[in-house]
């Protein structure tokens, strides 16, 4: 008996060992520096006075938080933004996006693990998300600035929300403000018991599966021990360690490389520069058009239809000639100190300008120019 209780104690001892060693393995604590090595070769840190070290990604124009280059799986934690940036495990599940008028998205780092730091709304057909504002914690929403940050917001068709290629889906920005007055919050309350963390889960899981007409099954996340991210086989292998904000250490956690905030480049002028035929260019976040709609080309003037006065063509005898002699509307060569004659009166039939016919306008014709989209509901394929 006294053996067999020094065996249990022996095994119940090695075993504990071991869960110990694996969640230290999944959740290595460390602290902020881990985000400035990590991100430093993606993007630029930035001193701000305000919230300290900011970060910018190196991306293309027109780069939206949980918007552009993602998707959305559930997984036990709720809907969880997958991003197919190989830096997506940190800005998307820890810290807040702030928007810079000039120079973009900048991303505030924290030590609170999320499946998306985003707040949710819904109606009968949409669904929209928008990333939370410095301050924002789970059960704050924007309050009464929703018209001033309306183009922050994503939404999309209720059908087409759980598509791995959702970003080809998403309704112009320009009806956002149409959508936000007729939607209203998602309050989808978790707790994270382990890190004492709550957060929005989102949208009604069995709800989605009604609308869209599909099954979803719950993703596991499992932890990878080196900064990455990757969906696959319905598991989320993503990078979660545990971040601290005051570990003792003999150094201040801080980025290699602090820029200014006037080294970093407008995104006016990034918007010009990026060339759309570069091959890690990611697809445009609004629908594709259907194969048989027009496509939203940049508009042609399209010239007057008047048809100029046609002349013959020189032969070889008159190009030998116009050598030899002046043009017909030529002035001598004025003598040094000879004061130049003022212009007559009216000029001649030859120099009078063509006179066009009052119905010939300059302006484009407009049965000539190609069907404009004027703003309306985008097609796209269900």
């Amino acid at each position: 008996m006294k053996f067999k209780n020094i065996f249990l104690c022996v095994a119940f001892s090695i075993s504990s060992l071991t869960f110990s060693k694996k969640i230290m393995a999944q959740e290595v604590a460390v602290n902020f520096q881990v985000f400035y090595d990590e991100l430093s070769p993606y993007g630029t840190w930035v001193n701000n006075p305000e919230y300290g070290y900011v970060w910018r990604p190196n991306v293309e124009a027109g780069f939206q938080p949980y918007s552009t280059n993602g998707y959305w799986v559930y997984t036990e934690n709720g809907w969880t933004w997958v991003s197919n940036y190989s830096w997506g495990w940190a800005p998307f599940h820890y810290g807040r996006w702030y928007y810079d008028d000039m120079y973009g998205a900048m991303w505030i780092p924290d030590n609170e693990w999320g499946p998306g730091w985003v707040t949710w709304r819904q109606s009968e057909g949409y669904y929209g998300w928008a990333a939370m504002s410095p301050g924002m914690t789970y059960g704050m929403t924007y309050g009464g600035d929703y018209h001033e940050h309306h183009h922050h917001w994503t939404f999309v068709h209720s059908h087409d929300f759980g598509r791995t290629d959702i970003t080809h889906y998403y309704t112009s920005r320009a009806e956002n403000v149409t959508i936000i007055n007729n939607t209203t919050v998602i309050n989808n309350p978790r707790l994270d018991d382990a890190h004492h963390v709550n957060y929005n889960g989102g949208p009604n899981h069995e709800e989605v599966e009604k609308r869209s007409g599909q099954k979803f099954q719950v993703a596991e996340i499992k932890a990878n021990d080196k900064p990455s991210e990757k969906f696959e086989n319905n598991q989320l292998h993503l990078y979660r360690p545990a971040i601290q904000k005051n570990i003792s250490t003999d150094r201040k956690p801080m980025p290699a490389k602090v820029s200014s905030r006037t080294e970093l480049t407008p995104i006016s002028v990034k918007a010009i520069a990026t060339s759309p035929q570069k091959s890690n260019q990611v697809e445009p976040i609004h629908a594709k058009p259907a194969a048989n709609q027009p496509q939203n080309f940049p508009r042609q003037h399209t010239a007057p239809n008047i048809q100029p006065r046609q002349q013959s063509s020189p032969t070889p005898q008159q190009n030998n000639n116009a050598e030899k002699q002046p043009p017909h509307n030529s002035q001598p060569a004025m003598q040094p100190h000879q004061q130049a004659q003022p212009p007559r009166s009216a000029p001649t039939q030859q120099q009078q300008p063509r006179q066009q016919a009052p119905h010939q306008s300059s302006a484009p014709i407009q049965q000539n120019r190609p069907p404009q989209n004027m703003g309306g509901e985008e097609h796209r394929p269900h």
